[in-house]
């Protein structure tokens, strides 16, 4: 996995979303449909899973690399400042947003084409979602939601399913928080009321059998929030979660999602007859992870203290007037067969030659240049 340093400008964060599959979720279902159903299309779906993987190394992985950078909380380099400046600036350092999304569509939410129909669930192998966060070699935060099993029936009954939450680590020291420039650490004495929020999306597009493109779609959506008081974490600072087989779990995810629709691709045999079939469904998935907290009382009391304090740690020229660049790069890695996508952004001054040559591209400087265009004064971050 790419790793960058960048001396002391910034924190570098790196995130990767994984997407699970599994072998075990359509013999579940096929279990499942043999008690309580009798539909036929269920009948040969025991193994049919068989050929999916399962796990973190098979999953599709996209990789989300952030310098911490917020252009609003550097309003502390105008001049004038007064308390009520401060005061947006520290709000904006309360907020920190992380958006992570394939760059190219998943083919393989079933590990099989059908003959039975667009929604027939036989060899569904998608079983969830996670996403980790790390520094340097530890594990700073680490979320993982699975195919709820005690309702199978709803992919049976309203092809829908729902999710589960099943791990979590946390830890509001090491989390975006405060997402100020120089990053500095997340303190019980000056922040409170942290919380972690994340939103996922599942999106497809697929065609009909009457030739109609259902074009980015959205099948559904997940919310989960997870307020983290200080009473809850270890003495080193982290607040873990597993929840044990057949047990209630102690945060609920909110939302469905419908299973994604297979285009149609009807096909003559070899005897040149038509005929009917589906494929393995195209999706996509959008995550988006949102942490909060307030300030205390006390400081916001001793905030002149902190503004001073600010004012000696500024550095000469104006960063709002800083060039922002974005650099992507995606690849297949055969080894872990999954994609990988790495997105970085950072002001332009940030994105050195030797940044863009680890991930194996030119920065935008440096590609304008040699086609002879001009470069844009400012390129928003995502």
């Amino acid at each position: 996995m790419l790793s960058i340093s960048l001396a002391t400008f910034a924190q570098q964060v790196e995130y990767q979303a994984f997407i699970y599959t599994s072998d075990d979720l359509a013999n579940d279902i096929s279990a499942y449909s043999s008690e309580h159903t009798d539909r036929s299309i269920f009948s040969d779906m025991l193994g049919a899973g068989l050929d999916a993987t399962k796990g973190i190394t098979s999953g599709y992985v996209t990789s989300f690399l952030d310098m911490g950078i917020n252009a609003i909380a550097n309003l502390i380099t105008r001049n004038k400042r007064n308390k009520a400046e401060w005061e947006k600036v520290v709000a904006a350092e309360n907020i920190c947003e992380t958006h992570i999304q394939t760059v190219s569509e998943i083919n393989d939410f079933y590990s099989n084409s059908s003959f039975d129909g667009a929604m027939d669930p036989k060899g569904m192998r998608f079983d969830g979602i996670g996403c980790l966060r790390k520094e340097g070699q530890d594990t700073a935060f680490y979320i993982s939601c699975h195919i709820d099993r005690d309702k199978i029936y709803r992919i049976i009954n309203h092809s829908k399913f729902e999710l589960v939450l099943d791990t979590l680590i946390i830890s509001p020291m090491h989390s975006g928080l405060p997402n100020s420039f120089p990053k500095h650490d997340f303190t019980y004495a000056e922040r409170k009321d942290y919380a972690l929020e994340m939103d996922v999306k599942l999106k497809s597009s697929w065609m009909n059998e009457i030739v109609q493109l259902q074009k980015d779609q959205e099948l559904g959506s997940f919310s989960i929030s997870i307020p983290v008081t200080q009473e809850m974490l270890t003495d080193n600072g982290f607040f873990r979660y597993v929840r044990n087989d057949n047990e209630q779990p102690r945060f609920n995810i909110v939302g469905e999602s419908f299973i994604v629709p297979r285009s149609y691709m009807g096909y003559r045999d070899e005897n040149d007859v038509f005929k009917n079939s589906w494929g393995t469904g195209e999706f996509k998935m959008e995550i988006t992870i949102k942490e909060t907290c307030d300030i205390t009382d006390e400081f916001r009391d001793n905030w002149k203290a902190d503004f001073n304090l600010r004012k000696k740690l500024q550095k000469k020229g104006n960063l709002l007037q800083t060039a922002w660049q974005t650099l992507s790069h995606q690849k297949w890695d055969e080894i872990s067969k999954s994609w990988v996508i790495t997105i970085l952004k950072a002001p332009a001054s940030v994105v050195a030659k030797e940044v863009s040559g680890a991930m194996g591209l030119k920065s935008q400087t440096q590609t304008a240049s040699m086609a002879g265009q001009a470069v844009p004064s400012q390129v928003p971050a995502k």
